[in-house]
């Protein structure tokens, strides 16, 4: 059964060192997604909602800093009522052109019921740091906890 896991972080730091640790333990196979407010006038803030593309890779701004060497498809984009986002791996491309329902509707593709995208929704806006990995293993989804517990994460869960 695929599982979703999901850390919450409260640095960006903290967030890159659980995905390269991750990517050091070999689960180069996983899909891997990450989630986080941008800031003011970069990237996705600026341009319309016509220009947003996270599809094709490119990576904008400083604020991903090495997120764009860590997975695919990192790019910010605009959230109505929330703002500019950043968002990297096959999540970013869930939230490509959404205007309504913003990061809880999105994630309710990915087995996250709307009550708790909205919880993560909230803790995006006061800054947190989102980690998504999914996976069909039961063993793997208690070492990626693992893994989310040791570099710091302060809300982990698996949604089924």
């Amino acid at each position: 059964m695929s599982q979703t896991i999901i850390g919450l972080f409260r640095s960006r730091e903290q967030a890159e060192e659980a995905i390269r640790e991750l990517r050091a333990r070999n689960f180069s196979d996983l899909d891997i997604s990450l989630l986080a407010r941008g800031e003011e006038g970069e990237g996705g803030a600026e341009a319309g909602f016509d220009d947003q593309n996270l599809a094709d890779g490119a990576a904008t701004g400083g604020a991903i800093g090495g997120l764009a060497g860590l997975l695919a498809g990192a790019g910010a984009l605009l959230i109505p009522g929330i703002g500019p986002i950043i968002a990297a791996g096959p999540l970013a491309g869930a939230l490509t052109g959404i205007v309504t329902g913003g990061i809880a509707g999105g994630l309710i593709d990915y087995g996250i019921p709307e009550e708790e995208g909205e919880r993560y929704e909230e803790e995006i806006e006061r800054g947190s740091i989102m980690v998504a990995v999914e996976t069909d293993d039961e063993d793997l989804a208690e070492e990626i906890m693992s893994v989310f517990r040791e570099n710091s994460a302060f809300d982990i869960k698996a949604h089924e």
